[in-house]
Formats: structure tokens, sequence, C-alpha cells
């Protein structure tokens, strides 16, 4: 079963070139049951921020304590 979880920047972040705004919110589904959408190395985050904002969540250097996350029933 899947889950949902909407996750939000807590605040402007500038990396390596790269720009993350708390404007830059995603919706995420997971492919497992999981409460954390962070359990796998944010694989489903890394892909859905880089097909909607061509964002690479790598080269920033992001980690779970940028970001805001909320569950979607």
């Amino acid at each position: 079963m899947s889950k949902v979880f909407k996750v939000t920047p807590k605040h402007t972040k500038r990396t390596n070139g790269t720009v993350l705004t708390p404007e830059m919110s995603v919706t995420v589904t997971t492919l497992q049951h999981t409460s954390d959408p962070f359990y796998n190395g944010a694989k489903e985050i890394k892909e859905t921020y880089m097909r909607i904002y061509t964002f690479d969540f790598q080269k920033a250097c992001c980690s779970k304590n940028d970001f805001e996350v909320r569950k979607l029933d």
C-alpha cells in the first residue's frame, strides 16, 4: 500500500549553484508502506524534484532536516 506525502522546504537554500525555495513543494507517493518518504535515500523525492523543477537534490546537498513533511490522506 502506498502513501502520499507533501514535502515542503523549510527555508531558502543556495548551494552549488542551485536554489531551493519554500514555494517548491511537491507531492510524493511512496511505493512501499512507510511513515517517512526519506526511508530509501529519498528516491521518490529526488525524482519528483528533478522532473518538476529540474532541481538536483543531491547536488544541493539536501537532507531530511531541510524539509517539512506532511502526510496526506
